[in-house]
């Protein structure tokens, strides 16, 4: 009776300390979460006119994947004149750690020049246009004047302190990209299109060319196009424009990567497939419709 008792009460210590031992573990992942991975806005020193919004953002990208390209500006002032100002200018797409110098126009100076601003609140909203992703900072018109005053870092000092300055990666040895000498035509009801063999709007080009397609032997069938379920890129891309030259309606080359464009049409199976042909890194995945 007394050994089991014991082993009971030894059992509810370990169930007991692992319950706590886990909830501190959870409490100790969100506290790293708040204080290392939220986004964060730096505001810097213009180094141009008083138009210039100088600020630097760092978010985590891998876990939220956006192309920033948008500032914005609001001041809400209900105890001063003017009440209301919006301010928003677009700028270079982000898919990463960044900072901008951006001319927000005159009414930038309005908003700085609010009476009352020490009363106001403004809020500064960093998104993107593309993927209608959003993060907004908000804060009371006295920081806001204090962090713009006491702003040091200018956008160049700040690229340098967060390496955004030169290659990130060490590159391997240089890779021979096919040349691509194919003449986009327009088909009618398609629009422009690629004048490549394993198009079937041009087929019977191909079929009846001389030289070196003749020489090969009798011309081929033209390969039936197909409809895609799903393309993307996995990690290794070396930016070298090849996908998004065949085919720039579902590839874009950004600076450091491809990405697939939103909406982007998946009915032209065969040149998706000439576009995976073609990159150097065989980074293009695709899977075909059933």
């Amino acid at each position: 009776m007394t050994t089991s008792l014991i082993a009971m009460g030894v059992a509810i210590f370990l169930v007991i300390n692992l319950v706590v031992g886990l909830a501190g573990l959870s409490l100790l992942i969100g506290t790293f979460e708040t204080l290392f991975g939220k986004p964060k806005l730096t505001l810097l020193r213009s180094t141009q006119s008083g138009n210039f919004f100088a600020f630097g953002f760092k978010w985590n990208s891998a876990k939220e994947p956006a192309r920033i390209d948008n500032i914005k500006l609001r001041l809400f002032n209900p105890f001063g004149t003017p009440t209301q100002v919006e301010v928003k200018k677009p700028f270079e797409t982000k898919t990463g750690t960044f900072a901008v110098e951006v001319d927000m126009g005159p009414g930038f100076i309005e908003l700085l020049g609010a009476k009352n601003l020490d009363l106001a609140m403004i809020q500064v909203e960093v998104s993107s246009t593309k993927d209608g992703v959003s993060f907004q900072f908000d804060m009371k018109g006295p920081k806001f004047k204090k962090l713009m005053t006491d702003a040091q870092m200018t956008v160049e000092e700040y690229q340098t302190g967060n390496k955004l300055n030169g290659p990130t990666k060490t590159m391997g040895p240089p890779i021979d990209i096919p040349v691509r000498s194919f003449i986009a035509d327009v088909v009618p009801g398609k629009g422009v299109q690629l004048a490549i063999p394993t198009n079937p709007a041009f087929a019977a080009q191909f079929a009846g060319m001389g030289g070196g397609a003749a020489a090969a032997g009798p011309a081929k069938e033209a390969v039936p196009n197909f409809p895609i379920a799903k393309v993307w890129i996995e990690p290794g891309c070396i930016v070298c424009n090849a996908c998004e030259d065949i085919y720039k309606e579902v590839f874009e080359v950004l600076a450091d990567t491809c990405i697939i464009r939103l909406n982007a049409p998946l009915d032209d199976g065969l040149r998706i497939q000439e576009a995976a042909e073609a990159c150097p890194v065989e980074v293009i995945k695709y899977t075909k419709a059933s």
